[in-house]
């Protein structure tokens, strides 16, 4: 499982021109990839990691205080370029996979108290961001 995290003021993502999910104050972005051998330990182990990382102004973390998450679920972050001008996507985990695990990640933040708002899962959206900072981190559980 993969997480790109990026420290924001603001984010939102729209989907046919509607806003469906936003923060409109300091937070964090997460954009989240699922491979085939991801399974709930590693949703949990990335929640804790995105809850509790002191990524934010101050270095304190959305935990201590309160800051909101905008889960946007992105398979491309399993992207394969080695070969070729067109990258395979055949490291993401498909739909019928993935889709649950990011559900179960969005819901393991909002278990630890965080305000989580969403994308549409498989949707195509539009994901509108200021960064702070800039502050970019990427998350592996290959590599925690």
């Amino acid at each position: 499982m993969r997480v790109v995290l990026q420290r924001v003021t603001s984010a939102a993502v729209t989907v046919d021109g509607q806003t469906v999910g936003s923060i409109d104050r300091p937070g964090l972005l997460a954009l989240v990839g699922i491979t085939h051998d991801d399974g709930e330990a590693q949703v949990q182990k990335l929640a804790e990691k995105t809850a509790q990382l002191r990524l934010l102004e101050g270095e304190v973390s959305c935990l201590d205080t309160g800051a909101p998450v905008l889960a946007v679920s992105q398979f491309t972050l399993y992207a394969d370029s080695k070969k070729g001008r067109r990258p395979s996507w055949s490291k993401a985990a498909p739909a019928p996979v993935s889709e649950p695990l990011f559900n179960s990640y969005v819901e393991a933040l909002r278990a630890l108290g965080l305000k989580v708002e969403t994308g549409v899962f498989g949707a195509q959206m539009q994901v509108s961001l200021t960064n702070d900072g800039p502050v970019t981190l990427i998350l592996d559980t290959d590599q925690l």
